[in-house]
């Protein structure tokens, strides 16, 4: 490629930056097959010519469909948008395929207007897993299960049937794919890395970028079959200290160039049109601001000439700065904000600081030269209104068989064996066989986070009526051959089993919601080995399949187990396990386990940086490991021996009893007593509890008050910092019994930083959802805020009754609706 320089924003006397030195003679070069044609950057010049300083600054940003209207686009010559996890046509998180194509012209004819610059408007999705918002689609097998197939061919299929199916719908972009190398397997966006190989994750990510793009030079690339692919996090977001998302990488610059930008060479080298910032950190400077590498390393040393992007209000978390006040970002090199939410001050104040000359016009120009080039590559000034398309509104693509036959395939193939004991399978399917565990039949614990929703929450298996759960699959081999299945869910069976096959797992989460303080899988609540054991002590065989977002520490469960399997998060077909589990006597030959592991499977809980070539390297399983059913591996016992854990502050109070740190007070006026399970009475009697059952035995507590206005009911946790939940339109939600009668005048208030900021009567809260035992009250976090308390600093919720009220509660907890 010709050599170029992009402009710098140092000759602006306003700009200050941290030291972003890199040793770039020490970075390999990357080059992009993509020649700049002398053609397209005329037009590009020409149109860049005709705009103003508003049109300009409209085009760098990107608003989220619930924050934006089609005629603020218009108005506003906005040059993206980009439905978050969280966010669909008219706020319908189930709304239907036609809803969501009809929005999209809604957008691009309001960015077509004679009156303006005639520039389309791109629409961004998550399409990580398949085109994961929109029901009804395929959902293909999470990043770490592509790991394990070890197969790219399979990985650029993938790629290739979720682009059609975001065609389907009229969208142009997906943030896909993440190219992370995960160091520690606590954090919470480890499922979304396809290896702790920097090797696996370079082929891998340069596959689903041929899928999803076509193949660069070719008449296929970015034509009607394909979108445009996004590289992320840019860079190192796989390294954070203690595995915490969006925190410091701890890593050398060598680590980064070997390890965490291994997968970038390789996109770069396929033609990637955009890149994406990382959340995270290096050396104290966010990668949002950091100009070293989105502009010396990225678009100089590579000479990468498409997009740079920003993350979710990323730019808003650079020290100094704030969601709608950032020139910092753009100085640095990022060319499009995210800014889904604060488009609109961000617009005002880009427009201010480019008069003042905080920013100067050529780094603007060179932003908005990049969206153009981005916007000519992927055709869309020659394209019509989206619903005109070739594929808009072709429905039958989305779920078709042809590309459930290929999660199927990817569910199959991804699937490891780590345990097989005296050849415990395949099994005959002529047996009575019982499935238990839950996940069995749980779409939302199968396919994981990023899933209808931003964490997954509340998938059903209507959403997704041609998917096949574990149970669904079970049933459909082992009743072909006259054998009989039995769920229970629990593991308390009806007639004794042959053969019992236990399905458990983590529920689904996304991003930091999912990070964890240790890889002991649920410690303190091992319900599903209680229940293993159960069969095992009843002279049962157990096959047990474990789904997760990255390898935990399973010890007892694997003792127990005749077989053990890690599936992941295989997704809508996962059912297509259990051809893997039986000798099918009517096929002609039984499948086989082929999956390896992508990341090395600790031996204790506290292995969290347990990584190939490591100088102290000790797995239980080490990466690569698999088993064919010609194997056998019975492991022998395992020590037992975990550690005490703190789980995130996602669950307040559930199970019957406090999460983590949060604790609870009965407090009034002569003093406070903590309440440890059992009947608890305040120090002068006026607030008392009780354990309580609410569907299940003592779930819940029950809480009564003599007549006065002094004594509370408090859940208090150490400080507490809830901004980003806020942000991303979190909720607390509260689960009591249907006692209106009795919960009448209960009041609720928040403490935190700025005191106890008082919200009002519960039976005035803002969305209920009622049932003859349950009444769900939920209530958003932003609402904390306008009413004045410190988000940054949450330190509890507290309850009281003036009267002689009662409530029982059964779950508090922050999640989305």
């Amino acid at each position: 490629m010709t050599s170029r320089t992009y402009p710098s924003a140092d000759a602006s006397p306003a700009t200050k930056s941290p030291n972003t030195h890199l040793n770039l003679d020490v970075w390999p070069k990357a080059s992009s097959p993509l020649a700049q044609d002398p053609e397209t950057e005329a037009r590009i010049e020409a149109i860049l010519s005709r705009m103003s300083a508003e049109q300009k600054v409209g085009q760098i940003l990107q608003a989220d469909i619930a924050s934006i209207t089609p005629e603020e686009v218009h108005k506003y010559h906005i040059g993206s948008v980009l439905n978050g996890g969280n966010s669909s046509p008219g706020g319908k998180m189930r709304a239907a395929p036609s809803e969501w194509l009809a929005l999209a012209d809604a957008f691009w004819e309001a960015s077509m207007q004679p009156d303006g610059p005639q520039i389309p408007v791109m629409w961004g999705t998550d399409a990580v897993h398949g085109h994961n918002n929109l029901t009804g689609a395929t959902i293909f097998p999470h990043n770490i299960n592509l790991g394990a197939t070890r197969d790219a061919n399979l990985v650029e299929r993938i790629g290739s049937a979720t682009a059609l199916e975001v065609r389907a719908t009229g969208m142009d972009w997906t943030f896909a794919p993440t190219l992370a190398v995960t160091r520690d397997d606590r954090w919470g966006r480890s499922y979304e890395s396809y290896s702790e190989s920097p090797d696996l994750v370079a082929d891998l990510g340069a596959a689903m970028v041929r899928g999803l793009q076509g193949r660069p030079n070719t008449p296929t690339f970015l034509d009607a079959d394909h979108v445009i692919a996004t590289a992320k996090h840019f860079i190192g977001d796989g390294g954070t200290q203690d595995g915490r998302d969006q925190g410091e990488t701890i890593a050398t610059e060598e680590e980064l160039r070997d390890v965490h930008a291994a997968g970038y060479y390789r996109a770069i080298g396929e033609g990637i049109l955009s890149i994406m910032a990382s959340f995270s950190s290096w050396k104290g400077q966010k990668m949002h601001g950091h100009k070293g590498f989105l502009t010396h390393l990225l678009k100089e040393h590579w000479e990468f000439d498409g997009l740079v992007v920003g993350d979710w209000n990323g730019h808003g978390q650079i020290p100094g700065t704030s969601t709608t006040n950032c020139p910092d970002a753009l100085n640095a090199g990022l060319d499009m904000y995210m800014a889904p939410d604060s488009w609109k001050g961000l617009y005002t104040s880009l427009l201010s600081q480019l008069q003042e000359g905080t920013i100067c016009q050529d780094r603007l120009d060179d932003a908005v030269r990049r969206v153009l080039r981005l916007k000519v590559r992927a055709r869309l000034f020659t394209q019509p209104k989206p619903s005109e398309r070739q594929h808009a509104g072709d429905y039958h693509l989305i779920g078709c068989q042809r590309h459930r036959d290929l999660a199927a395939e990817a569910a199959r193939k991804s699937a490891v064996l780590l345990k097989n004991a005296n050849r415990s399978l395949p099994l005959s399917p002529r047996q009575n066989i019982l499935v238990a565990g839950k996940a069995a039949d749980d779409l939302g614990i199968l396919c994981g986070g990023w899933t209808l929703s931003w964490q997954g929450e509340g998938v059903r298996k209507a959403d997704y009526p041609h998917a096949e759960t574990l149970l669904q699959g079970i049933k459909r081999v082992a009743e072909a051959d006259g054998g009989n299945v039995e769920y229970a869910p629990d593991g308390i069976y009806q007639s004794t089993p042959d053969v019992a096959i236990y399905v458990f797992g983590e529920k689904p989460y996304a991003e930091f919601r999912g990070d964890l303080t240790t890889l002991d899988f649920k410690p303190g609540n091992r319900t599903d080995l209680q229940a293993i054991r159960r069969l095992k002590e009843a002279g049962i065989p157990v096959i047990t399949i474990f789904l997760s977002g990255r390898p935990l520490w399973v010890n007892p469960e694997l003792n127990k187990s005749d077989a053990f399997i890690a599936a992941f998060l295989p997704g809508s077909q996962s059912g297509a396990i259990a051809d893997l589990l039986f000798r099918q006597e009517n096929a002609t030959a039984d499948l086989d386990f082929t999956g390896m592991l992508p990341f090395s499977w600790p031996e204790h809980a506290d292995q969290y940086l347990l990584n190939q070539g490591d100088t102290d390297y000790q797995p239980l399983f080490p990466y690569g490991f698999r088993l064919s059913l010609q194997d056998t591996c019975t492991l022998g016992q395992l020590h037992e021996n975990s550690l005490a854990t703190e789980p995130d502050h996602g669950t307040i109070f559930d199970h019957g009893a406090p999460q983590g740190s949060w604790e609870i007070l009965l407090t009034d006026p002569s003093g406070h007593a903590t309440w440890k399970g059992r009947s608890l009475v305040s120090p002068a009697a006026e607030i008392h509890a009780q354990p309580a059952d609410l569907g299940q035995q003592e779930n819940a507590i029950r809480v009564g008050w003599a007549r006065t206005n002094t004594a509370t009911l408090t859940f208090l946790h150490p400080p507490l910092d809830m901004t980003r939940e806020a942000n991303a339109d979190f909720y607390l939600k509260l689960v009591l019994a249907n006692l209106p009668d009795d919960i009448n005048g209960t009041q609720m208030s928040v403490i935190s930083g700025s005191g106890r900021i008082r919200m009002g009567d519960l039976l005035c809260m803002y969305r209920q959802e009622e049932t003859d035992l349950t009444l769900t009250i939920t209530i958003p976090l932003k609402k904390f805020a306008s009413a004045g308390a410190d988000l940054t600093s949450v330190k509890g919720i507290e309850f009281w009754n003036p009267g002689s009220g009662q409530i029982v509660i059964s779950h508090i907890g922050i999640s989305t609706l």
